[in-house]
C-alpha cells in the first residue's frame, strides 16, 4: 500500500507540474494563479473522491487517490512561499487575497465535490 500511495503521490506532483507550466506558459504576471487553480482543482478532486468512496468501503482507493495523487497534486507549501513573496515585494493585499482567496476556493472546491458525488444534504 506505501508503494502504491508514494506512486501515486509521484504522479499527482508530475500532474501539478505540467498544469502549472501549461496555465504559466499562457499567462505573465506576478500573482500565483496557477498555483491557485491547482489547489481548487485538487480539493474538488478530493472532495469528489471523498464522497464517492464511502467509509469502510474500497479505503484502499481513498488512500492511493486521496492522499497520494491528491496530495502529491496540490500544494500547501507553495501557496505560502508565493503569499509569502507577494508580502516581501510589498504587495500586502495580494498576498491577503490569496491566503484567504485559497482557504475559500479549495474550502468551496471541496464542498462542490462532495456535492457531486451526492454526499452533503
Amino acid at each position: 500500500m506505501i508503494l502504491l500511495v508514494a506512486l501515486a503521490g509521484g504522479a499527482g506532483a508530475v500532474a501539478r507540474f505540467v498544469v502549472d507550466a501549461e496555465l504559466r506558459a499562457r499567462r505573465a504576471g506576478t500573482f500565483p494563479l496557477p498555483v491557485l487553480l491547482v489547489n481548487v482543482l485538487g480539493s474538488l478532486l478530493l472532495g469528489l473522491l471523498t464522497g464517492l468512496v464511502r467509509d469502510g468501503a474500497d479505503d484502499a482507493w481513498r488512500l492511493v487517490l486521496g492522499v497520494g495523487f491528491c496530495g502529491g497534486f496540490t500544494t500547501f507549501s507553495t501557496t505560502t512561499v508565493d503569499t509569502l513573496r507577494l508580502a516581501q515585494r510589498g504587495e500586502v493585499g495580494r498576498a491577503v487575497g490569496n491566503a484567504l482567496g485559497t482557504l475559500a476556493l479549495t474550502l468551496a472546491a471541496a464542498c462542490a465535490g462532495l456535492l457531486l458525488a451526492g454526499s452533503v444534504g
